[in-house]
């Protein structure tokens, strides 16, 4: 977004970004609702992705799911755009993954076959065993979060920072007909409008252009497949 474009009355420009690597996304553990705090990679991301939104338009606020890697990123970026404040939302959170939380993901349908198997349903209605949530919990438990923000925020422009199998159900919603998204990257930006009578719009997609690009994890996992 061109630093000169504002945001107008009649919609909330939201930045959602997704949380900075931790030593689980390296290692391809499901981290689902445990709460594993950034690594130094994903430190350095989350300077890097503050810095570059210190450079555009002002922030008025910056929202965060309350899990260590979210909130911890969410104050860097805070701290870099004019020390504004951080409000934590635990409907922000990633997707709750029942038993398959804390395994390596490709050990998990050995260890957790029936968890698992709910997992990679093609179906959206199908709850994970341990405490697990299905897809469409996950959806309208994190549309209404970013609703509940936009609705609030009309003309301003809000960071939310959040994880990769919620930017997922986000994207669903902003694009409904659209094809699913593959990888979701850590410190990628997203930019929303969510204007008057719940319309939605995506301005800016996956943006990684803030990172090195031999200094970004390809393959961090969490939320859903590919990313989180």
């Amino acid at each position: 977004m061109a630093e000169e474009d504002s945001v107008k009355e009649g919609y909330a420009e939201i930045v959602v970004v997704r949380h900075g690597e931790t030593s689980w996304n390296a290692e391809r553990k499901i981290q689902g609702h445990l709460d594993v705090e950034l690594n130094d990679a994903g430190r350095q991301q989350a300077e890097k992705v503050a810095e570059r939104l210190s450079k555009e338009p002002k922030v008025s606020y910056v929202y965060s799911s309350d899990l260590k890697r979210a909130f911890e990123t969410a104050q860097i970026i805070a701290a870099k755009c004019g020390k504004v404040e951080v409000l934590t939302d635990p409907d922000l959170r990633e997707r709750h993954l029942g038993d398959m939380q804390g395994l390596v993901y490709q050990e998990a349908s050995k260890l957790r076959p029936e968890a698992y198997k709910a997992f990679s349903s093609n179906r959206t209605d199908v709850d994970i065993p341990g405490g697990g949530e299905s897809l469409d919990k996950l959806y309208d438990r994190c549309t209404s979060a970013l609703q509940r923000i936009g609705d609030k925020h009309q003309g301003e422009r809000v960071v939310v920072v959040t994880h990769g199998g919620v930017i997922r159900s986000l994207y669903e919603r902003g694009r409904p007909s659209a094809r699913k998204v593959e990888k979701i990257l850590n410190t990628s930006v997203n930019v929303f409008r969510l204007f008057d009578g719940d319309k939605w719009t995506i301005q800016v997609w996956g943006d990684v252009s803030h990172l090195d690009q031999t200094g970004f994890l390809q393959s961090g996992f969490g939320g859903d497949r590919t990313s989180g």
